[in-house]
């Protein structure tokens, strides 16, 4: 009940379903346009991330750093790097999940700031989701929507990730440095055994995004595998987000049969660019997952579409999954007023999505 419960208040799957639904009115979905490498693909990461929070391999890894870090600096430096290297692997939204609970009750013990270094390790998920295939589920879209192969796709997203990561040093640099007491790392005991298990089966499912194998097989072995480690596993999968991704290839396959809607999207993304800029635009008001799929089944421009998907997760609140869930945890944890929090979060939001627009379109311009 609990999981039906979370697939039915999904915003975002409510809205696929309304579009979804009144789009059948005017056609009939073709098979042919549902992307089941995708689909496969997603469930197989969505399974490997829930094996690693399961194992609590996160959790390890924020208690070991932090506990050496002695002001609010450094704390704030190792919280938003580990961010960043969460989100390369774990995706974006298991990183603001855990370790954003993690931040606040130090901070909350210690009485250190809350909005800034909170909104950082979320802009850190965002930046390190963007680095990896399947850091974002639209990157896996990506990849599987243009047979994009392993070098191309990482020659886009780490002169991305580069310029973001020296943006957050200039950031970390204006942040105070007051002193802390160190902490006592906490005793989480993970099994050694299962976590090679299951880095196995993740590389296993690197080789399927790229399709060295058939991805069926990735996504069987990291259900197995959940089973085997515990079958309350399955029920922590994001099945929203499947159900998004089926709704939205049913969608588009249907007003791809409406030339009248057809010729208005072609010439909202006749060019480069303009793919680009309507990409960031759209992910402000419809998320950038479903927005990633709309645009990529009518734009040849992959490039472009990577950058303006990537960078639409920065911004509004609806802008990206990640985003949403900071929001929701930070208020479920924190002790600092949610408007102010919501003010100070969306100054450096929309700061950091206009600079990161400015420098798409230099990426973009200059093939770099």
């Amino acid at each position: 009940m609990t999981v039906l419960k979370n697939i039915f208040k999904d915003r975002i799957l409510q809205i696929t379903v309304l579009v979804t639904v009144i789009s059948l009115f005017f056609a009939r979905p073709r098979l042919i346009d549902i992307n089941f490498h995708t689909l496969f693909s997603v469930a197989a990461m969505l399974t490997i991330i829930q094996i690693y929070a399961y194992l609590h391999v996160l959790d390890v890894l924020a208690y070991k750093l932090t506990s050496i870090a002695n002001n609010t600096r450094k704390l704030n430096i190792l919280f938003t790097m580990l961010s960043i290297i969460s989100g390369m692997f774990l995706g974006n939204d298991i990183t603001a999940l855990t370790l954003i609970p993690l931040y606040l009750n130090i901070a909350k013990k210690y009485k250190l700031p809350q909005i800034l270094p909170v909104t950082l390790i979320g802009m850190g998920a965002n930046v390190g989701a963007a680095f990896t295939p399947w850091g974002n589920p639209h990157n896996i879209f990506l990849v599987s929507k243009y047979n994009i192969d392993f070098l191309q796709f990482f020659s886009w997203s780490t002169p991305f990730v580069i310029i973001s990561l020296l943006i957050l040093i200039a950031v970390f640099f204006c942040t105070p440095r007051k002193k802390i007491p160190v902490r006592k790392t906490e005793n989480i005991n993970i099994s050694l055994r299962q976590t090679i298990i299951t880095t196995a089966v993740f590389i296993f499912f690197f080789l399927g995004v790229f399709r060295v194998v058939n991805i069926i097989w990735p996504m069987l072995a990291a259900i197995v595998l959940a089973l085997i480690i515990n079958p309350r596993i399955m029920l922590k999968i994001d099945y929203a987000l499947l159900l998004t991704f089926t709704g939205f290839f049913i969608f588009i396959s249907d007003i791809q049969q409406i030339p009248a809607i057809v010729g208005v999207i072609h010439m909202m993304i006749h060019s480069e660019n303009s793919t680009y800029l309507t990409s960031i635009i759209s992910s402000q008001v419809m998320s950038n997952v479903p927005s990633t799929i709309l645009v990529g089944k009518f734009t040849p421009y992959a490039q472009a579409l990577y950058l303006g998907s990537n960078i639409g997760g920065f911004g509004s609140p609806i802008g990206s999954m990640a985003n949403m869930l900071v929001l929701k945890t930070f208020n479920t944890n924190a002790t600092v007023n949610k408007k102010t929090f919501l003010k100070g979060w969306s100054i450096m939001q929309f700061t950091g999505l206009i600079i990161l627009t400015i420098v798409g379109w230099f990426l973009l311009t200059f093939k770099i």
